[in-house]
């Protein structure tokens, strides 16, 4: 897994004021903690965020948090959460998560396909039921994607999360074989969706009965 470098600085200040304060300089205000990490209150660059945003999934990414304050010191840290502005979609906040590189995490992994299903082109359905999935390997080992050949899958087939092959030093945190994704037939989505519509419509008659059992009779003339 590719490691990114990050600047940051120790910001001495709170508060919405000093955080509007930093947005306008370009900066946003961030907090690094972690179990053995005491809360280190950062401002990071957008411009430089927006760069790691766009190497995909956030989730599992390492970071060289390069903080500045007074002299340099280089934290591994991962993104563990992010505040957005529900319109503009502007960075608001961001906290991040000190690792130890020599101890496993817990990392959620996409899920991806590759070759052409066997079954899809006999007219079935892919069905992607786990598009995520958590695994347990050391920072260094955090494999890009959990990529799953579907070629000779036919209608029917599925494949569960004790059959993906994954490397050595990666093991998946599950206790149950769950189901990651399947081939469905037509006909079965077809069938779903016609009992879900007799299943509503059922309960639309019911409730057309029942308030016609409330209403009061009209009075004759």
């Amino acid at each position: 897994m590719e490691q990114f470098e990050l600047n940051a600085t120790v910001r001495k200040t709170t508060g919405n004021s000093p955080a509007r304060e930093l947005r306008r300089g370009g900066q946003i205000p961030a907090v690094l903690y972690g179990p053995q990490t005491e809360p280190v209150l950062l401002s990071v660059n957008i411009k430089e965020l927006e760069q790691i945003f766009k190497k995909g999934n956030i989730g599992s990414i390492i970071l060289n948090l390069v903080i500045q304050n007074g002299k340099k010191v280089m934290k591994p840290a991962m993104i563990k959460e992010f505040q957005s502005h529900p319109v503009s979609g502007d960075f608001l906040h961001i906290d991040f998560y000190e690792i130890d590189m020599q101890r496993k995490i817990n990392v959620m992994i996409p899920v991806v396909t590759k070759g052409i299903c066997k079954g899809v082109e006999l007219g079935g359905l892919l069905q992607i039921i786990r598009r995520e999935i958590e695994v347990l390997c050391m920072p260094g080992d955090i494999p890009e994607a959990i990529e799953l050949d579907i070629t000779d899958l036919d209608v029917g087939d599925s494949v569960h999360v004790e059959e993906i092959p994954l490397g050595d030093n990666v093991e998946i945190s599950a206790d149950v074989n769950f189901t990651v994704l399947t081939i469905v037939s037509p006909k079965v989505e077809e069938v779903e969706e016609e009992e879900e519509e007799e299943a509503l419509e059922g309960e639309e008659a019911a409730a057309e009965g029942e308030a016609g059992e409330g209403a009061e009779p009209e009075e004759e003339s």
